[in-house]
């Protein structure tokens, strides 16, 4: 089988010790959590983690049935690259000088659609947002002048399909006052 990114989104109530157990589920597999955003949902009160590995269909459909076990998860899905939307965001720091003494670094700034985030004496901090191999790109042509810091976020993701949760939740709700 065909090994490969697989993004999983789940669905859950914020409860605590709930990214452990998901983290386990992944560490009793030896399966490595590429990225990982955790945040608030279209959906008052339920948040969104987004995972990315590199696996294999079979185990993603294996991890995700062990996700949804668990009582918090109201659901989760994985997908391939090519049915969502997807971004990370990176910030570099770099030396302000270099911003005035380097012309290539003002053509490195253009040419890949970052933004200069701040400005000071000592340095500057640049955010690009794209694909990862486009913020890769990016690390490895300012590399060769100095990076002093360099942070990417987890990937954050919208499916191009429709995913039924809302519907899942009115269903949920539904039974409960039956």
């Amino acid at each position: 089988m065909e090994t490969k990114y697989f993004t999983i989104s789940v669905y859950s109530e914020n409860n605590v010790g709930l990214l452990n157990r998901i983290s386990g589920i992944f560490l009793k597999r030896h399966i490595n959590i590429e990225s990982l955003n955790v945040s608030k949902s279209e959906i008052k009160d339920v948040s969104k983690f987004t995972i990315v590995v590199f696996t294999t269909e079979d185990w993603t459909r294996k991890i995700v049935q062990q996700i949804e076990k668990q009582v918090e998860v109201i659901k989760a899905y994985y997908h391939e690259d090519d049915e969502i939307i997807f971004q990370d965001t990176a910030l570099f720091k770099i030396a302000s000088h270099l911003l005035f003494d380097e012309r290539q670094i003002q053509n490195i700034i253009k040419a890949s659609h970052a933004q200069i985030v701040t400005v000071s004496r000592d340095f500057f901090v640049l955010a690009k947002t794209g694909r990862r191999h486009e913020i890769e790109d990016m690390y490895h042509q300012l590399e060769p002048y100095g990076i002093m810091q360099f942070v990417r976020s987890g990937r954050i993701a919208v499916s191009k399909e429709a995913m039924p949760i809302r519907e899942l939740l009115a269903e949920i709700e539904e039974k409960q006052h039956l």
